[in-house]
């Protein structure tokens, strides 16, 4: 697949620069960019956050300590969830896990191009993506004993947080239309570095953090005291860039971007490749002939 995309968009560049060097050239020159939109990730790293026996951050390490065991047993029982029959926090067990998935989410970025007479040209541009995973999982007892309602088991719901930087390099190949319209495809290759910030489950409307910053010792309130280690790490991969724009003669231009990308997101035991989309706008500010030498 990632070798088709390569062809495919290999191919279309080569055409836009054939088309342009027929038609009336695009201007060429350096310009500053800034983009925006609408970010949807791969959800195959999203499980990372699920608190999963074997994942970095587990519900039952801090469901079945000592310290936050005590706090969300109690917590329940003031709810009304559960009955006397539940004796202590040992009792509880996690009987579905999440299946976590991430919510839509912005990106935004800065980046500087340069645009030849040829129609060819390339960018370099860094993006940042806030991103949410979310799920819920089901808490209950053996037996469902104790349980009050009518289920025999208590909705929980599970959030984690990430921040997703990636630096792009890419090919560009940019047809003036006509009507100041300009047609653009670009093709690159990105660095995205991911850094956990918060993995949250939320229990009887009380919230508990499960980020394993105990070093693997047993959770206590003295929590803040330990020094958090990121769990994520740094990926790669390709994307391509559809673009549509309207230029504005000496100011520069206001563009539409759909970007698909194939990419790798490194988390602590959750690496993986995955399809992310992005669609947005961009905003081009002039044309600053510096290097040109063929305009």
């Amino acid at each position: 697949m990632k070798r088709t995309l390569l062809a495919i968009a290999a191919t279309l560049l080569l055409a836009s620069s054939a088309v342009a060097d027929d038609g009336k050239p695009p201007s060429p020159g350096l310009s500053f960019f800034a983009n925006a939109g609408a970010f949807w990730a791969d959800k195959a790293t999203a499980n990372f956050y699920s608190g999963r026996p074997g994942n970095s951050n587990t519900i039952d390490t801090v469901l079945h300590s000592n310290t936050y065991g005590q706090q969300i047993w109690q917590n329940l029982r003031t709810q009304g969830l559960i009955s006397d029959a539940v004796g202590s926090y040992q009792q509880l067990r996690v009987i579905e896990y999440p299946d976590m998935y991430y919510r839509t989410s912005f990106q935004f970025g800065v980046g500087l191009r340069y645009d030849y007479s040829s129609g060819l040209g390339w960018l370099l541009r860094a993006d940042i993506a806030q991103l949410q995973a979310i799920g819920a999982f089901n808490l209950s007892t053996d037996n469902g004993t104790g349980i009050l309602g009518g289920d025999q088991y208590i909705r929980c719901g599970m959030l984690g947080r990430e921040d997703r930087i990636s630096i792009d390099a890419a090919i560009t190949g940019r047809l003036d239309v006509g009507n100041n319209i300009q047609l653009e495809l670009d093709l690159g290759a990105s660095l995205i570095n991911t850094r956990v910030k918060e993995n949250i489950m939320e229990i009887g409307g009380a919230t508990y953090s499960i980020l394993n910053v105990w070093h693997q010792g047993t959770p206590d309130y003295g929590s803040g005291t330990y020094e958090y280690i990121n769990e994520g790490g740094i990926g790669y991969g390709v994307f391509i860039s559809a673009v549509v724009g309207y230029a504005i003669p000496s100011m520069g231009s206001l563009k539409a971007v759909y970007t698909c990308s194939q990419s790798q997101t490194v988390l602590r035991g959750y690496t993986a490749w995955g399809w992310q989309h992005m669609l947005g706008i961009r905003v081009e500010i002039n044309n600053f002939n510096l290097f040109d030498v063929n305009p």
